[in-house]
């Protein structure tokens, strides 16, 4: 079951109290701390591992299944097919990984976000698969506000907390492949 409230919510003083340690994340590689599909709307699993194609993105999400960013022809957009999380961001904003799944996130890993280390275009492999940045911007919504607090919303979407991409990346496939639990995360 999800929790679809994280409480206690942290404040701005918290949050902003891990921009240095989210700042010092690794530039070029991790590891896959955890995956998360979303079955349906609210619904999370936490598989141990799962499977990335062009075509359906994440095996078990219901991105394939319909987006809310499509292509002109009513197709789920590609561009938003995967959704990257820093570990450290998901610490400083939901705690224990236990409260991670709600973020929407697919994929958790200790890398730099930023778009410095990352722009749009960088691709990374992933167990062996291979993603590519997307220029879609990652925001806080209701629904992030309603989990994890007005704060955390604000820091996602401002300030360095934004410079940071402390709510995520989308990404696209670009290389159909399989993702483990602990697999490498490596800039190419």
């Amino acid at each position: 079951m999800l929790h679809t409230d994280v409480r206690p919510h942290r404040t701005r003083e918290e949050l902003e109290d891990a921009l240095a340690h989210m700042a010092q994340a690794p530039k070029s590689e991790s590891a896959v701390a955890l995956i998360v599909t979303r079955p349906a709307p609210g619904a999370r699993q936490t598989p141990q591992e799962v499977r990335l194609s062009i075509q359906g993105g994440v095996e078990g999400d219901r991105w394939a299944k319909g987006s809310w960013m499509t292509t002109d022809d009513g197709a789920p957009h590609p561009n938003v097919q995967v959704n990257l999380m820093s570990v450290r961001a998901a610490e400083a904003i939901a705690g224990d990984p236990a409260n991670w799944p709600p973020t929407g996130n697919n994929f958790f890993m200790d890398i730099d976000m930023s778009p410095d280390n990352m722009p749009p275009g960088t691709r990374l492999s992933i167990g062996s698969a291979e993603i590519e940045i997307s220029r879609e911007p990652n925001k806080g919504c209701k629904l992030f506000v309603d989990r994890y607090g007005h704060a955390a919303c604000v820091f996602v979407n401002f300030g360095k907390g934004r410079a940071l991409c402390a709510r995520g990346l989308y990404a696209r496939v670009v290389k159909d492949g399989t993702v483990r639990l602990g697999d490498k995360v490596e800039k190419i």
